[in-house]
């Protein structure tokens, strides 16, 4: 592996960690903000789904502008934003100012989703893209199984509000990281200037490729699965099961051990069995698996240890499919990739928030309700692979 293609994914792969972070680092102190606010579970819900809208919307500002503008500048601009919504989050008084500094907080950490798959594009195709993108993915990955036990810490440390200073920090290091080590990879002859009626073509066309849309909707209920769990197991693990914040967060990085290790076989298997028929059994095994959780669950085989257990294997398959859908549904459209990243993070973002708001009203604390969010999710997954890839060539890793 060249050292460039690898310094690449580790720079890439730092700066994507902000949007993560943000997330997973909060997630332990959701029963704190509870109390110390003095309001609902369903309210403090309302932060992440506050935060997944924004991440989501914002994504259609940064593609375009990142394709006007050059990569670099967009990131500067989005972590401006995003330092500013963390720390009124880090002072606010009550359930709804955190909302609104998670929503500004999102609206700047987005540009850390869309350029950096911009630039992969810019560099890389088929094989390549996705083994960079994997190699991002494990970068990633330390934010799952670090950032709830680093939020943990900071809890016991200073309080919740400690964390969301911590990650205005962590953002102005961002920024020296891109100053320093990230070249800008959009050559200004390759420009495209944000005209509404060239951006209406571009979104017209990506919109009616049902490719496009079928690809993103496959990771976009997958990753929606991934949110109602994100909103909902601090209060199951810690309400349900009895664990400290500490364990929850252990807890927590099983899955994302499972997610992210089958993430890095996935270019591997691409290339030799086809991206597509990767999809399509990948997409299965997390159907079945979740299917097989929310009968359990059903029939009163609800422990923790079975729900640890299958969660861990159906996001391990879920692991083998969200690098591949995001280059696939990439790959026929380089001369807007930029617009193309942002309406495809858009739609899975927001399908992420609308999961969580459907699924608030229903949730009493208990395992039931998430168990059967996240399966549907997985048989939504799967029927859109099905529809979208069962034509597909199944040889090579561009499949």
């Amino acid at each position: 592996m060249q050292p460039g293609f690898l310094r690449s994914a580790i720079t890439l792969g730092l700066l994507a960690l902000v949007g993560p972070f943000a997330i997973d680092m909060y997630l332990p102190a959701l029963p704190t903000i509870a109390d110390d606010l003095q309001t609902t579970i369903a309210a403090t819900q309302t932060t992440l789904t506050a935060y997944f809208i924004a991440f989501g919307v914002a994504q259609l500002v940064y593609g375009p502008l990142a394709d006007w503008i050059g990569r670099k500048q967009p990131i500067y601009i989005g972590l401006a934003i995003f330092i500013v919504g963390s720390l009124a989050s880090a002072w606010a008084p009550s359930i709804g100012w955190l909302a609104a500094g998670r929503f500004v907080q999102a609206m700047g950490a987005a540009t850390v989703m869309v350029v950096p798959r911009a630039i992969v594009r810019d560099l890389y195709t088929g094989g390549q893209a996705t083994r960079m993108m994997a190699l991002i993915m494990l970068v990633i990955s330390v934010s799952p199984m670090l950032a709830p036990l680093a939020g943990s810490g900071l809890i016991a440390l200073g309080g919740w509000r400690l964390i969301f200073e911590v990650l205005a920090g962590a953002a102005v290091l961002s920024v020296v990281l891109t100053a320093t080590q990230l070249p800008e990879t959009l050559p200004v002859e390759n420009r495209v200037p944000i005209r509404p009626r060239v951006l209406l073509a571009g979104m017209r066309s990506l919109i009616t490729d049902a490719k496009f849309i079928g690809l993103t909707l496959i990771g976009g209920f997958g990753m929606a699965s991934f949110f109602v769990f994100l909103s909902t197991a601090s209060f199951v693990y810690t309400g349900q099961y009895g664990l400290s914040s500490v364990e929850f967060s252990l807890a927590f990085a099983v899955n994302a051990i499972g997610f992210f290790g089958a993430s890095q076989v996935a270019p591997t298997l691409g290339e030799r069995y086809g991206m597509a028929r990767m999809v399509l059994i990948a997409t299965f095994g997390f159907f079945v698996t979740m299917v097989i959780l929310l009968a359990l669950t059903l029939s009163g085989f609800n422990t923790l240890g079975v729900l640890i257990t299958l969660l861990f294997i159906g996001y391990a398959f879920f692991g083998l499919v969200m690098a591949p859908v995001m280059v696939m549904a990439l790959d026929d459209h380089g001369d807007k990739a930029g617009l193309a990243s942002s309406l495809g993070g858009t739609l899975q973002m927001v399908a992420g928030g609308v999961m969580i708001v459907i699924t608030a009203p229903f949730f009493d604390g208990t395992t039931l309700p998430m168990v059967t969010a996240i399966a549907f999710c997985a048989t939504m997954a799967f029927g859109f692979a099905v529809i979208t890839l069962r034509t597909a060539p199944q040889t090579g890793a561009a499949a």
